[in-house]
C-alpha cells in the first residue's frame, strides 16, 4: 500500500470558539432556549442553519450528533459539521464546529465509525481513532468526492486526512456515505448514492483509505426525486436472533408521499457484495373501478378551452395529447393513449380547462395527476394588472438610461445600474419589457435604490416582487419598502422565485402624503437578490396572481377538492372524498396558471367510485408518512446491538422558511427501530428511544378511561393542556367516521391528530395549526395506513413547541410535521365525528424541557 503523508494540522476547540459567540459551559448561552418555536424535546442548534444529521457515533458512553450546519448563518450554505454531544440523547452539550468548510471545500453528508482494529492507521494501540468518511464538495468544479478526517480525543478535535480524496469518480452527483463494519466478510462497507441515477453503490476496504467497487441497487421504487443518505443495517424479525433481515433506508427528495422530502425503506438480504429486497413493487397499479367521466381518448369532448391571448399559443391545443410532448422528460402513468398535457408551447403559455357540469353521486372521485407542484391556493386572482390600476413607478427606462439620471438615489452595488430586459412577460410575470434586477456579478451585489418621491393618491399601493424573501430576522435582507416621510412603514419581500407576483399595502392613512420606494439588497447567498416592476394604485387591494398547476373541483363556485403534481411527468392517482357533497353539481378545472420551472400539468382518467385509489407512493414502504422526517441515519457503536436512528424534521420544500429565529432547523425524536411481522409481511417498526422517559415531567399525569364519545369537540380538563406533552391513547371502534385529539389548539388554531375509519389511515391534519404560510406546500393533511388491531387503534403523540411526532400501532406507522402556532394554543381536546367512539384510555404527560 502506498503510504501518504497526513495532514498535521487539527482544528482546535479554541480556534472554532468564535463561531459560538457567548456559549456557556454547557453549550448554548443564557436567555436563548425559550424563543418563540423553540423546541423543548428535540435537539436544535443555539443558532444558524442545520440539516442532515451526520456521523452518528456512540463512544465511551456519549452520543455523538454531527449535523450539516452552516456557521455564518441561518440558510443553507458553507456546509461544515456541527457537532453535540449527549449521554441521554436528549440532553445536548454543542460543541464547537468539527470539521469547518474552506474556500476549496464544502463538507457534505458522511458517517463516522470508530476504527477499533485500527485498519486505518490513524489511531493506537488501545486508542482507536474516530474516522469521519464524509462528502468533499468543491465549489470550483462541482465535484463531489468522499474524504476522511479522523479524531483521537473523542471528537473533540478532527484533522483531514492528507490523501483527500480517497474515492472520486468525478461525478456531480456521488454522495452521502454510510460505513459500517460487516463482520461477516470482513472488511469496511460503504452505502453511498449515485443520487440522479437512483442507485445506492456498495464499496469495500480493508483500510478506509482504498474503495473497491462491490455492486448496485436500483433504480427502484420511488424514484421522484433526487436519493440521498443511505443506511444499510440488520435487524432480528420479530424479536427472534436467530431470524435476521436486512434494512436499507433510502432518502428522497422530492417525491415522497406526503410531498417533497422523505425517507423509504427496503426490507432484504445482504450477502456481504450484495443487497436484494423483497419489497420492490413492479408494475402500474391497477386502475380503480367505477364510473368513468373522463378519459381523454376522444378528444375534450365537452370540456371548454380558455387560454390567455397575450401569451401566445394556448397550453392545452385543440385536443389531448398522445403522452410525450417533443422536447418533454417522458410522461408515464397514464391510462389509454392521450392525456391532458399542459406542455405545449414548454412551460410558458397559460389556460384552463372547464369540464362539464355533473352530479356528484359515488363516495370518492379518483383521478391521475402529474406536471408541476404549484397548488392551487385561496385568494388569488388570474387577471395581470387590475384594470383601474394607476401607474405609480415602472422600469420602461430609454436603452442606457441609470436609476440616478432617472431620479432614483444608489448605494453600494447598484450605483450606475439600469433596468434590464426580461424574458417573456409569461416566465417572469412582469409587465412590460423591463424590470429592476439587483442580480448583477451573481448574488455578490448589494446596495439599495431609493425612487423619486411621489404622492399617495388612493387607498392601495401594490407592487410587484419575486426573487430572495429575506425578511432580515437573522439574516441580511431583500426587501422593498415603502417610506413616508423617510420612515419605513411598509414592507414586502420576495417568494424565492423568478416569478414576480403582488405585494399589496393598505396605505389609506398616508393619503395625501409624500412617499418613497426603497429596494434594498443586503444578502450574498441563495435567492440573494431581487426582481421588482410595476408600483400600482388601486382603491381596493390587490390579490396575488395565482401561478398554480392544478385540477381543482369547484362546487357553487368554490373550489372545495383540489391537487397539483410532485415535479413529475409521472401520473398517480388522487382521491378525492367527496361523501359530504352528495348530490351537489359540480364541474372540474384544469389550470396552468404557471410559466416558471415545472409550469404545467397533467390529467387524465377521471373517474367516481365508492373507494378511493391508491396511488402509487403508497404502495412503497416509508419510513414516516409525515411532511418532516428526512435524512434519517443510524448510529454506530450503541450498546446491545440496538438500532437508535436520528432524521432531520424538515423539507426542502420550505426549510429556508420556517419562522424561527436565531436558528433554523430541529431534528425529529431518537427511535429505536425493529422489524415485526405485520399481515404476513416483514415490516420496519419504530417507537421512541427509551430515554424519553427520563423528560416525564413530576406533576400529575391527566387519565381518562373508557368514556364514550359523541360527535363533536370535547375540552378536557387544564390538567391535559400544554405545549410539550406525551399523549398515550386507545380507542375503541363503534360507530364515528373519524376521531382523535386537537392538540395546541386555541381560538381558531389547533393540529387535528386522528383516524378514518373508512380509509383505515392515521393523520395529522395541520391547516389551521397557527403559521401555515411558510410556503404553498406547507398546510395539508398527512396520513398513513393502519390497520385495526382487535377493534381498537392506538396512538402515542409527542407534542413540542413546534411539532407533532405520531406513532400508531405498534409503530407500524409514524407522521412527524411541524407546527408554528401561537404560545397561547396549548388546549387539548378530544373529537369524533358521524357517531360514537370509546376512549378506553387517555394518559397525558407533560414533559421536561432540556434546556433546563
Amino acid at each position: 500500500m502506498r503510504v501518504r503523508r497526513l495532514l498535521a494540522a487539527a482544528f482546535t476547540t479554541a480556534a472554532l470558539m468564535a463561531t459560538l459567540p457567548g456559549t456557556t459551559a454547557s453549550g448554548a448561552p443564557p436567555g436563548t432556549r425559550d424563543e418563540p418555536h423553540r423546541p423543548q424535546i428535540h435537539f436544535s442548534p443555539e443558532r444558524n442553519w442545520m440539516n442532515d444529521p451526520n456521523g452518528l457515533v456512540w463512544y465511551q458512553g456519549e452520543w455523538h450528533l454531527f449535523y450539516q450546519y452552516n456557521p455564518e448563518g441561518a440558510q443553507w450554505g458553507n456546509m461544515s459539521w456541527g457537532h453535540a454531544v449527549s449521554r441521554d440523547l436528549f440532553h445536548w452539550e454543542e460543541l464547537p464546529v468539527a470539521i469547518p468548510y474552506s474556500a476549496d471545500e464544502h463538507v457534505f453528508s458522511g458517517s463516522i465509525v470508530v476504527d477499533e482494529r485500527n485498519t486505518s492507521g490513524f489511531g493506537r494501540p488501545g486508542a482507536p481513532a474516530m474516522v469521519a468518511v464524509y462528502t468533499s464538495a468543491y465549489p470550483a468544479t462541482g465535484i463531489q468526492a468522499q474524504s476522511l478526517a479522523y479524531s483521537t480525543d473523542r471528537g473533540r478535535t478532527w484533522t483531514r486526512y492528507a490523501g483527500n480524496p480517497v474515492l472520486d469518480l468525478g461525478s456531480r452527483e456521488f454522495r452521502d456515505p454510510k460505513v459500517f463494519w460487516d463482520a461477516d466478510a470482513g472488511y469496511w462497507v460503504m452505502a453511498i448514492v449515485l443520487a440522479t441515477e437512483h442507485k445506492v453503490r456498495f464499496y469495500r476496504s480493508d483500510d478506509l483509505r482504498s474503495w473497491t467497487h462491490l455492486s448496485d441497487f436500483g433504480p427502484a421504487n420511488a424514484v421522484g426525486g433526487v436519493w440521498e443518505v443511505p443506511d444499510l443495517f440488520e435487524l432480528p424479525v420479530d424479536g427472534d436472533p436467530n431470524r435476521t433481515k436486512w434494512v436499507l433506508v433510502v432518502n428522497l427528495n422530492p417525491g415522497a408521499v406526503a410531498g417533497g422530502s422523505g425517507a423509504q425503506y427496503f426490507v432484504g438480504d445482504w450477502d456481504g457484495t450484495t443487497f436484494t429486497a423483497d419489497n420492490v413493487v413492479t408494475g402500474d397499479p391497477a386502475p380503480p373501478t367505477g364510473t368513468l367521466l373522463a378519459d381523454f381518448e376522444d378528444g375534450y369532448a365537452g370540456w371548454t378551452v380558455e387560454n390567455d391571448p397575450a401569451l401566445g399559443p394556448g397550453p392545452f391545443g385543440a385536443a389531448p395529447y398522445p403522452g410525450t410532448v417533443p422536447g418533454q422528460q417522458r410522461v408515464s402513468g397514464f391510462q389509454g393513449r392521450a392525456l391532458v398535457n399542459s406542455f405545449l408551447g414548454f412551460d410558458a403559455p397559460k389556460g384552463r380547462l372547464v369540464s362539464p357540469e355533473f352530479t356528484l353521486r359515488q363516495d370518492y372521485l379518483n383521478l391521475l395527476v402529474g406536471g408541476g407542484a404549484h397548488p392551487h391556493l385561496p385568494d388569488t386572482t388570474t387577471a395581470f394588472v387590475p384594470e383601474d390600476a394607476e401607474p405609480v413607478l415602472d422600469f420602461e427606462f430609454p436603452d442606457g438610461r441609470t436609476y440616478e439620471q432617472a431620479g432614483w438615489t444608489a448605494t453600494g452595488g447598484l450605483r450606475n445600474r439600469a433596468p434590464v430586459v426580461g424574458p417573456a412577460r409569461s416566465e417572469r410575470g412582469h409587465v412590460g419589457d423591463k424590470l429592476l434586477t439587483t442580480f448583477f456579478e451573481a448574488d455578490t451585489t448589494t446596495g439599495t435604490l431609493t425612487s423619486p418621491a411621489f404622492t399617495i393618491g388612493r387607498n392601495h399601493l401594490s407592487v410587484l416582487v419575486g426573487a430572495g424573501g429575506h425578511l432580515g430576522t437573522d439574516t441580511p435582507r431583500t426587501v422593498v419598502e415603502l417610506l413616508v416621510d423617510g420612515e419605513v412603514v411598509r414592507t414586502g419581500t420576495g417568494n424565492f422565485s423568478g416569478f414576480v407576483n403582488w405585494r399589496s399595502w393598505d396605505v389609506t392613512e398616508f393619503r395625501g402624503r409624500s412617499a418613497q420606494l426603497r429596494v434594498v439588497d443586503e444578502h450574498t447567498g441563495g435567492w440573494g437578490h431581487l426582481l421588482v416592476d410595476h408600483l400600482i394604485a388601486t382603491d381596493a387591494p390587490v390579490l396575488p396572481r395565482s401561478v398554480e398547476t392544478a385540477v381543482n373541483l369547484v362546487v357553487d363556485g368554490e373550489v372545495v377538492r383540489t391537487a397539483t403534481g410532485k415535479d413529475s411527468e409521472r401520473l398517480d392517482w388522487v382521491a378525492w372524498d367527496v361523501r359530504d357533497l352528495a348530490g351537489r353539481r359540480a364541474h372540474l378545472e384544469i389550470n396552468d396558471f404557471n410559466s416558471g420551472g415545472w409550469g404545467h400539468i397533467l390529467v387524465d382518467h377521471v373517474m367516481a367510485g365508492d373507494r378511493p385509489a391508491t396511488s402509487e407512493l403508497e404502495r412503497y414502504d416509508w419510513v414516516d408518512h409525515g411532511k418532516d422526517y428526512y435524512a434519517a441515519v443510524s448510529y454506530h457503536g450503541v450498546p446491545g446491538g440496538k438500532r437508535i436512528l436520528i432524521g432531520w424534521m424538515n423539507n426542502w420544500q420550505y426549510a429556508g422558511n420556517v419562522p424561527t429565529s436565531p436558528w433554523r432547523g430541529a431534528m425529529a425524536l431518537p427511535r429505536e427501530f425493529g422489524l415485526s411481522t405485520i399481515d404476513g409481511a416483514v415490516r420496519l417498526v419504530q417507537r421512541p428511544a427509551a430515554q424519553v422517559r427520563g423528560l416525564r415531567g413530576d406533576g400529575t399525569a391527566f387519565t381518562l378511561r373508557d368514556a364514550t364519545l359523541g360527535p363533536g369537540v370535547t375540552d378536557l380538563p387544564p390538567a391535559a393542556d400544554g405545549d410539550v406533552l406525551e399523549i398515550e391513547a386507545e380507542f375503541e371502534l363503534r360507530d364515528a367516521d373519524r376521531f382523535g385529539l386537537h392538540v395546541r389548539g386555541g381560538g381558531d388554531e389547533r393540529t387535528v391528530v386522528g383516524y378514518d375509519v373508512a380509509a383505515r389511515r392515521l393523520f395529522v391534519d395541520r391547516t389551521r395549526s397557527g403559521r401555515v404560510d411558510v410556503g404553498p406546500l406547507f398546510p395539508g393533511v398527512h396520513s398513513g395506513p393502519l390497520t385495526v388491531e382487535g377493534n381498537r387503534v392506538r396512538m402515542t403523540i409527542y407534542v413540542d413547541r413546534s411539532s407533532v411526532e405520531v406513532f400508531g400501532g405498534a409503530g407500524q406507522t409514524t407522521i412527524t410535521d411541524q407546527v408554528f402556532p401561537a404560545a397561547s394554543s396549548d388546549q387539548t381536546r378530544l373529537f369524533a365525528e358521524g357517531g360514537q367512539v370509546v376512549v378506553r384510555s387517555l394518559t397525558v404527560r407533560p414533559l421536561r424541557s432540556v434546556w433546563r
